[in-house]
């Protein structure tokens, strides 16, 4: 049965990111290597597992100047690969932990409109998801 995604907080560091609308989760990816050769046999090609690729972890929602936000802002500015999770509500009882680097700030400001914060993770090297 489907969950609500209520409660779900992304943390760079120790510091909540707040007031989010949506967080993207992680895009794995893995290359492929061809290893067809002349000896493979039905006329099919063949591959096999190259490196894996974590993704980026987008996010929006009101910009605000909290802590989270000031945290990510550092690390944008800084270049630094630092720890990140992705907690679900206790209902999933779920969380994906990683290293990253900010990759995107983006803040924005309309007539009739809050403004906003949009903020992208890169994911560096392998991460790790525990449920339960």
């Amino acid at each position: 049965m489907a969950k609500a995604a209520v409660g779900t907080k992304f943390y760079i560091g120790t510091w909540a990111v707040a007031q989010l609308k949506s967080i993207g989760g992680l895009d794995l990816t893995a290359d492929t290597i061809d290893v067809t050769c002349l000896d493979s046999t039905g006329g099919w090609r063949e591959f096999i597992a190259g490196f894996k690729n974590g993704g980026e972890v987008p996010m929006s929602g009101f910009f605000t100047g909290t802590a989270g936000q000031d945290a990510l802002y550092d690390i944008f500015i800084s270049g630094a690969v630092t720890s990140c999770s992705i907690v679900f509500p206790t209902t999933i009882s779920a969380n994906w932990k990683f290293d990253g680097v900010a990759v995107k700030i983006a803040t924005g400001a309309e007539v009739e409109g809050a403004v906003t914060f949009d903020a992208a993770v890169k994911v560096s090297g392998q991460p790790t998801l525990t449920v339960g």
